[in-house]
């Protein structure tokens, strides 16, 4: 007798529940890290040293939002890299202002 997976629905709701609000919440860096340089607390050459930490915390971040997954963590962890990326490129336009 083959062994079938029966998926429980509240547990793929949590899941999708999740995951929807760690993208949410991914999203809002650049502007976070926008309104921080605009006050002065700090600035595009701060980030870009800071840029190995990052990838650190991003890759942390999706391991412990997403399921034991390499696939689903990788998925997450590279639009947090990518929106810090941004992030420091409109740093740096904010500080030419």
């Amino acid at each position: 007798m083959p062994v079938q997976l029966e998926p429980k629905i509240d547990e793929y709701l949590s899941l999708i529940m999740r995951l929807i609000l760690a993208f949410g919440i991914c999203f809002e860096l650049p502007i976070l890290l926008i309104l921080l340089t605009r006050v002065g607390i700090t600035n595009s050459r701060g980030l870009k040293q800071k840029r190995k930490y990052a990838i650190l915390v991003a890759f942390v971040i999706a391991a412990i939002v997403t399921p034991p997954d390499v696939i689903s963590q990788v998925l997450l962890a590279i639009p947090i890299i990518l929106l810090y990326e941004v992030s420091i490129i409109c740093a740096g336009i904010m500080e030419k202002k």
